[in-house]
C-alpha cells in the first residue's frame, strides 16, 4: 500500500480541534452578552411602599447610607423582616422604582389594598425616610405630597404622620 492510498490517520486531536474551535468561538462571541435579568415581581403593597421610600430618598439626588439604612430598618419594623431579607426587599424596590415613572402607581396600590391606618403608617414611613439624612429637601417634599394625594390622605393626616416620624 502506498502513502497515496492510505486513509488519513485520525487521532483525538485532529477530530476535537474543530469542535474546540467552535466552542471557543461561541464563548468569545457571547462573553460580553449581558445576562438577562430576572423579571421583577408585580408590586404588592410591601414593594409599593418600598419603591415609594426609595423614590423619596433618591428625589434629592443624594441616596445616602442613612436613608438606605432607614429603609431597611423600616422594612424590619413594619414587616418583621430580618436584615438580609430587608436589604433584598429594598434592592427589589430600587429596581421597581426605576421602572415606574409615576409616584401615583405605587401609592394607588397601597390605597387599594390596605386600611386607612396602614396608609397613614405608610406616610409616616415616608416621612422617616425624608428625615433620615437630617435634611428635608424640596424634591422630597414634592414626592411626599404626591404620595399623600395618591394615598387619599389629607394634609392634616400628613402633618400628624410627620410629627410621629419626628418623634421616632
Amino acid at each position: 500500500m502506498t502513502n497515496e492510498t492510505r486513509a488519513p490517520c485520525l487521532n483525538k486531536q485532529t477530530v476535537s480541534a474543530p469542535i474546540e474551535a467552535k466552542v471557543l468561538l461561541h464563548r468569545l462571541i457571547h462573553a460580553f452578552d449581558a445576562p438577562k435579568p430576572e423579571p421583577l415581581p408585580e408590586p404588592d403593597e410591601k414593594l409599593a411602599l418600598g419603591a415609594l421610600m426609595v423614590r423619596v430618598a433618591m428625589s434629592d439626588h443624594q441616596y445616602e447610607l442613612s436613608e438606605i439604612s432607614k429603609i431597611d430598618r423600616l422594612f424590619g419594623r413594619i414587616y418583621g423582616l430580618k436584615p438580609i431579607e430587608a436589604a433584598k426587599m429594598r434592592a427589589t424596590s430600587e429596581k421597581l422604582e426605576k421602572q415606574a415613572p409615576e409616584t401615583d402607581r405605587f401609592a394607588v396600590i397601597i390605597r387599594e389594598t390596605v386600611s386607612f391606618d396602614a396608609r397613614v403608617d405608610a406616610l409616616e414611613a415616608l416621612w422617616e425616610v425624608v428625615m433620615a439624612d437630617g435634611d428635608v429637601a424640596e424634591e422630597e417634599l414634592r414626592v411626599i405630597e404626591a404620595a399623600r394625594n395618591a394615598l387619599g390622605l389629607s394634609e392634616a393626616d400628613s402633618e400628624r404622620a410627620r410629627q410621629v416620624a419626628e418623634a421616632s
